[in-house]
């Protein structure tokens, strides 16, 4: 068996998915590459993914399926997976070599040792086009390093600090068993590939390195603000279907819980941000609503982040409030690396 499975979700991605490719393949044998070409029809991906199958059979196998955006490709990468962990990496992004041998390592000693974890997470580093100082997210203040824990030994996450699709290994079977399935046809499904297996993870390990880098700067990238304005009926999509997943009242360990909110927080923030710097009466009347969405969902919830720092930002009335989410705004730029 594998140790580790890799999706990479490719649409159109001629340009770039060599490099991604290139830098997954030193995993050698202890690695699976699962290139899912998502109904490319423009370019060479297809090809390219059939070239590197042939060529390294043991390691790289090439799915091809009908376009359903870059949640059925992960679902697609998912089902095909026979590794014991699975990570995605888009294919624009790369791993960091030295720190990809350390992960590998790392894992396979836990599982030598009976240890094997649910969740494995790792620093990601932004490669913004044209930025003189890479930020790096790092997690040393929310979680023990180098040492298996627990929800409960989580220490304190700070502002702008939460766990991404990059950051995450999860344990293949764990991610199986609880269910996770991605909308089709949907942007932004990420943040559910995230948030929905949580309750499941029991064990963590965390690693002070910076394996995965986001490459971001691309005029037609999902997260450039532009772009994320004119798809924010499906960010407000995907708000909903996490909104709806838990009752977060029944999440028995408190830091969990916390984490959850905190990150149904930060999602509202987005939401409602984009949905102001659109600027339309309607964009204003989708932000009410899904707003009332919460409050009919968990009246707690909505309380409890409607007057939150974001929440109150997000909802003071006129043009001075909306200028008050610039701040707001900010901060979910930090978070989220908007182009």
């Amino acid at each position: 068996m594998k140790l580790l499975s890799i999706a990479i979700p490719c649409y159109n991605s001629e340009e770039y998915m060599r490099n991604c490719i290139e830098s997954l393949l030193p995993g050698g044998e202890e690695v699976e590459i699962i290139i899912v070409d998502d109904g490319s029809a423009k370019d060479r991906t297809a090809e390219i993914a059939d070239e590197y199958a042939a060529a390294y059979p043991g390691i790289v196998k090439a799915v091809h399926q009908e376009n359903g955006g870059h949640g059925e490709a992960v679902n697609t990468g998912l089902k095909n997976a026979t590794g014991l962990y699975f990570k995605v990496v888009d294919s624009d992004d790369w791993v960091d070599a030295e720190s990809y041998r350390k992960v590998l390592q790392k894992l396979s000693e836990l599982v030598h040792e009976g240890s094997a974890v649910d969740m494995m997470i790792c620093n990601y580093v932004y490669e913004k086009q044209g930025a003189k100082r890479k930020k790096t997210v790092r997690y040393t203040t929310a979680f023990p390093q180098d040492q298996v824990f627990t929800w409960s030994d989580v220490k304190r996450f700070h502002l702008g600090q939460y766990i991404l699709m990059h950051s995450v290994i999860y344990r293949t079977r764990m991610l199986q068993n609880c269910g996770l399935e991605l909308p089709k046809h949907t942007f932004y499904v990420d943040n559910i590939f995230v948030y929905y297996p949580l309750p499941y993870v029991k064990t963590l390990y965390y690693m002070d390195i910076d394996l995965y880098r986001y490459f971001i700067g691309r005029a037609d990238q999902s997260v450039n603000e532009q772009v994320m304005i004119g798809r924010v009926d499906q960010q407000i999509k995907v708000n909903k279907i996490m909104i709806d997943q838990y009752d977060l009242r029944s999440i028995q360990n408190p830091k969990l819980r916390k984490y959850m909110v905190s990150y149904l927080d930060i999602m509202m923030t987005v939401s409602s941000i984009m949905l102001i710097r659109s600027g339309t009466a309607e964009s204003l009347q989708k932000k009410k609503d899904l707003w009332q969405y919460l409050k009919k969902k968990d009246t707690g919830l909505f309380y409890k982040l409607y007057f939150g720092i974001f929440g109150r930002a997000m909802n003071l009335p006129g043009k001075g409030g909306r200028r008050v989410s610039v701040f707001a705004y900010k901060l979910a730029n930090k978070v989220m690396g908007f182009n």
